[in-house]
């Protein structure tokens, strides 16, 4: 794609523009703000549509998903299971021994500082594994 070129009207980027639209409440805040935290977090980051809807940011593999459901916002963590997390984000997905993820139900405020720290943490590691993507 030349660089003034327009997206497709599905890339991902719009897709997930879209998806916040669509659910119209609290999950779709939630969502844009989580997201606007891993832009912060990680500049570099490539968001994608993934698995029939679900939004995805990768920095040389993935990062995180963002997926909503009827009570909360869950962010997993592909690697998460390998990352500190010592103010204690992760609240699901304890038991496996890869992921790890962030169940935000509505109300619940999110340590933004301890997020992107998780997010850096996430892309450090994916670059030290040496992936592409």
């Amino acid at each position: 794609m030349t660089e003034n070129a327009t997206p497709p009207s599905d890339a991902p980027s719009q897709l997930i523009d879209q998806r916040i639209r669509d659910l119209g409440d609290w999950r779709g805040v939630t969502l844009a703000h989580v997201r606007a935290l891993i832009h912060a977090a990680a500049p570099e980051v490539v968001e994608e549509w993934k698995w029939r809807g679900v939004p995805v940011w990768s920095d040389h593999g993935i990062l995180c998903t963002g997926e909503t459901y009827k009570a909360v916002v869950k962010l997993t963590f592909a690697k998460g299971a390998a990352l500190a997390d010592p103010m204690g984000l992760f609240n699901s997905s304890l038991e496996g021994n890869t992921r790890r993820a962030i169940d935000i139900p509505q109300g619940a405020v999110l340590d933004e500082a301890a997020f992107k720290a998780l997010i850096g943490a996430a892309v450090a590691l994916n670059r030290a594994k040496g992936k592409k993507g």
